[in-house]
């Protein structure tokens, strides 16, 4: 996989690159967006292959998603671009979001991975819903999301265990995001009414395991 890092190959790239961008431009070629996915995706399987060649090198997998995940929407965009207006957003956040959650996948020390990969999961969720649900409320789903990824930091493993300090950010983002679905929906009947329940039951628990 050397020849993948070679200075030769990747100037003579962006050399022809250069070239047919031009063309393109000047009116005489009309290939240059697959080109630019094709070298995109030649430096995803470069930066992809470091990663493979030695699995300490977790950094490589930001940019090798991340330039695979573009290269798929250009050719999405050039082959069919009625779905590209709808799904690019949708694709490139949720890749970005991968990308992350990979980094974390291959090594717990890495838990900081998961707040990026987290906003970018969201940030997808709330292009789908801006999508195909004009008009809903997407600020509450927003914040709801960035609960749910504070929610994760203090559950799933970390270098030092669970690290239940995010809980606090976590129910904080949470709360505010309940409170403007609930401002603009009539679910404020029934949102305050289970949360209080949930409430009441966290207290239970909690006097129940002090006196074990």
């Amino acid at each position: 996989m050397k020849w993948l890092w070679s200075r030769t190959l990747w100037g003579f790239l962006l050399m022809v690159g250069g070239i047919i961008f031009l063309l393109q431009n000047l009116g005489v070629l009309a290939i240059g967006d697959v080109f630019w996915g094709v070298l995109l995706g030649v430096g995803a399987i470069g930066f992809l292959s470091v990663y493979f060649a030695d699995r300490q090198n977790w950094w490589a997998l930001i940019p090798g998603i991340i330039l695979l995940v573009l290269a798929v929407t250009i050719f999405l965009e050039t082959l069919f671009p009625s779905l590209a207006d709808i799904w690019s957003g949708v694709i490139v956040l949720g890749g970005i979001g991968l990308a992350f959650l990979a980094v974390y996948a291959t090594n717990r020390e890495n838990w900081w991975a998961i707040i990026p990969a987290g906003v970018m999961v969201t940030l997808a969720v709330v292009s789908f819903l801006d999508q195909f649900f004009a008009g809903f409320e997407t600020g509450g789903i927003f914040f709801l999301g960035l609960g749910l990824t504070f929610g994760l930091v203090a559950i799933l493993p970390g270098p030092r265990g669970e690290m239940r300090w995010a809980f606090i950010p976590a129910g904080v983002l949470f709360l505010i995001g309940l409170v403007l679905l609930a401002a603009l929906t009539s679910l404020v009947n029934y949102i305050w009414p289970v949360a209080l329940i949930l409430v009441g039951l966290y207290f239970i628990f909690r006097t129940f395991l002090l006196h074990r």
